[in-house]
Order: C-alpha cells, then structure tokens, then sequence
C-alpha cells in the first residue's frame, strides 16, 4: 500500500514537474513571437534586404541612347545639295550574358544580406529568453527571501519566550532583528533589480517599459537533457552569411569577366541636305541617312585585372572569417554545454545540501521543547538554508540560459 501512495506522489510530482515546463514555454513562446513581430531591428533588416533585392532592377538595364543634334554654322556644299543640320542616335549593347551577370551579383548580396535576418532573429529570441529568466531567477529569489524573514520572525518570537524564561539573552533578540533588517534590504535591492530588468525586457519586445511582465511560478530541471546535434553547427546562419558572401564574390568575378568583353553600339545618322537650285538631276537635295556599327574594346584592361585580384584576396579573407567564426561558435557550444552540465551538479548538490539544512533546523527546533535551544547554531543553519536555496535557483538560471544558448548555435 504504501509503495503504492509513493508511486502515485511521484506521478503527481512529475506530472506537474511537466505541466510547469509546458507553461514556461508557452508563455516564453508568446513573448518571442511579440518580440519578433515588433523589434525595430528585425524590420531594419528586413527593410535592407528589400533595398538590395529592388537593386536586381536597377542593373537590368541598359546603357542610355544617346541622342544628337548638330547645326552646320558654315554650311558645307556637296554634289546633291548644301547641309543644314545633322540628327544622330546611338545606342550601346553590353557583351551577351552581361545583364544576367549582373542581376546574379546582385542576388547573390540580396542572399547574404537575408541571412542578418535570421541571425537578428535568432539572437533576439536569445535575448528575450536569457532576460526572461532572469526575471524567473529574480522573482524567485524575493519569494524565498520573504520566507526567510517569516522565518527569522517566528525564531524572533521563540527568541522572546526564552529571554522571558532566562533561556536566552537580548542579544540573540537583537541578532536575529539584524539578520531580518539585511535580508529585507537584499530584498528591496532585488526588487530594483527586477525593474530594471524587467525595462530590458520590455524594450525587446519594443512596448512601454512600465508594462508589468508576469513569469512562470516554478521552474524545474527535466530528467534528461535534449540530445546536441553538433553537426547542425555548421549550418549556422552567422556561418551561411560568409559562404553565401563568398558566393556574391564568384559572381563579382563573372561579372568583371563580362564587364571587360567588348560592348557593341548601333547607330543612326539623318543629314538634312538642301536642294540645289541651279541644277536638276534625280539625287538633288537628297537626305543622308547613314547606319552605323561600333565596337568599344577595353584594350587597356589594367582595372579588370585589378578587380579580379581583389575579388581573389577577398574570398581567401572570407573563409578566413569563416574559419575564425566556426572556432568561436565551436568555443561557444563547449562552454555552454558543460556550463549546462555544472548547473545540473550543482542543482544536485544544493538540492542534498538543502534538505540537510531543513533536517538541522528541525533537530533545533525540538531541542527548543527540552529548553536547550542554540541560537546561534538557528542562525548559521537559517543562513545556510538562504545559501543553498539562492545557489538551487542560479542553477536553474544557468541551465535554462545555457540550454538557451546551445539552442541558438546548434537549432535549424
């Protein structure tokens, strides 16, 4: 019967253990999507990528016709009549393939330019996550901070009785007083910091920073953490920003490869001819329409080499700053997984530690029946209490913050 109770305590334990962490994400959920649909960031980058991408339009043009009209001051005679005037248009063609080139070059940047988007996001859920558990973390800290006092007080009370009886002087009054006086001051200073952080959060969400930010009561540490897949660092956006920048350099090549072909021009020249008054023949006071055809050679092409040596240096100084990212991203995971792996420890340690405490603080608590009550033993195992329980709540901090962490490096 009684292994029975004990299982069904700790189906109850467990089942609300879940319930607590399917609420924290749904409410932490809802604050990232807010957050995301109102950062100013997130639309600044999302305003750059339109910019680059309407530039796909502007390349595809052509160069401007060329219009030209010229007046004969000394008008030159000829066989068929005298020249007024001269009308000319011109209209230059890059090299086939070039148009293309260049909206390719341009994609390829708006490509890049779309990854500052997705990191920006990333990193504001990070954001509003790692500040949303502070505020857990704070939060939590008052509370047990506000049991202490209660605490201290009812060891006040017990205080008294014995100074009433000769079992304890004024001054184990006075201490315990003390101790009560620096916790509510710890306390109050929580308190600021809970506004100031809660400010934080609030800006992220880009909302007024006076709105009252409510979290989750409880948090716990599951079982079992979340199996790290490693290779799903390499497809990180900070790390896909540098192949595809590298990518929009191989189409700046091609691009420069096209731009130093020839250019061909087509043209058409109207000369406007007077007729002759002393002669009568069939071409008299005929126009000149003359077609033309031209080819611009860029024969002195010292620039193009320029820029294809750049474009070289600059994919070389691209994976460079690939490779230095992957180390510190590498780095990164590392630290928050074994700083994830400490937080557990520790959440262990403090756990034992603090039923420990709570075991002394009973055994004192009897010995005030048999009238042989220490308090300063009562105040030693108060403070050790408070020490375990704040040390039990950073952990979960920590671990909810690294957990935050190896999910922006290693989540697809």
């Amino acid at each position: 019967m009684k292994s029975r109770i004990l299982n069904i305590k700790l189906v109850v334990v467990l089942g609300s253990c879940f319930l607590s962490l399917i609420a924290n994400a749904q409410q932490l959920q809802t604050f990232v999507d807010e957050a995301l649909a109102n950062n100013p960031e997130i639309r600044k980058f999302e305003l750059q990528y339109k910019r680059v991408s309407e530039k796909v339009n502007e390349v595809n043009t052509i160069p401007n016709t060329e219009f030209g009209v010229g007046y004969f001051i000394s008008e030159p005679e000829t066989r068929t009549g005298t020249q007024r005037f001269k009308v000319s248009v011109k209209q230059m063609l890059p090299w086939f393939g070039t148009i293309t080139s260049r909206e390719n070059y341009v994609s390829s940047l708006a490509d890049a330019k779309y990854e500052d988007i997705v990191i920006a996001k990333r990193k504001l859920i990070a954001s509003v996550s790692k500040s949303y558990y502070s505020l857990y973390a704070n939060k939590t800290k008052q509370k047990v901070l506000a049991e202490n006092i209660k605490l201290l007080n009812m060891y006040e009370s017990l205080a008294l009785t014995s100074v009433e009886v000769g079992k304890a002087s004024a001054v184990d009054v006075l201490r315990l007083q003390m101790r009560q006086n620096e916790l509510q001051q710890l306390n109050e200073m929580l308190q600021q910091q809970f506004l100031a952080e809660q400010t934080k959060f609030n800006n992220l969400l880009h909302r007024e920073n006076e709105i009252a930010v409510n979290v989750v009561d409880e948090l716990m540490i599951p079982s079992e953490d979340f199996e790290i897949n490693t290779q799903n660092l390499d497809l990180h956006p900070e790390l896909l920003k540098y192949e595809k920048l590298y990518q929009s350099i191989e189409q700046s090549e091609l691009l420069n490869q096209k731009e130093s072909s020839p250019m061909i021009g087509f043209g058409l020249d109207y000369v406007n001819v007077t007729e002759r008054p002393d002669l009568n023949f069939s071409d008299n006071g005929k126009d000149i329409i003359m077609p033309m055809v031209s080819v611009s050679i860029p024969i002195f092409n010292k620039k193009h080499k320029s820029i294809a040596r750049q474009n070289e240096l600059q994919q070389q100084e691209i994976l460079s700053k690939k490779q230095e990212r992957l180390n510190r991203l590498e780095t990164l995971l590392d630290k928050a997984t074994y700083e994830r792996i400490s937080a557990r420890i520790s959440y262990t340690t403090q756990t034992k530690n603090l039923k420990q405490a709570k075991d002394a603080e009973e055994i004192l608590i009897k010995s005030y029946e048999t009238g042989t009550i220490d308090f300063d033993d009562m105040l030693d195992i108060q403070e050790l209490q408070l020490k375990f329980q704040m040390n039990q709540i950073e952990s979960v901090k920590i671990y909810y913050v690294q957990t935050t962490i190896i999910s922006y490096l290693t989540r697809l």
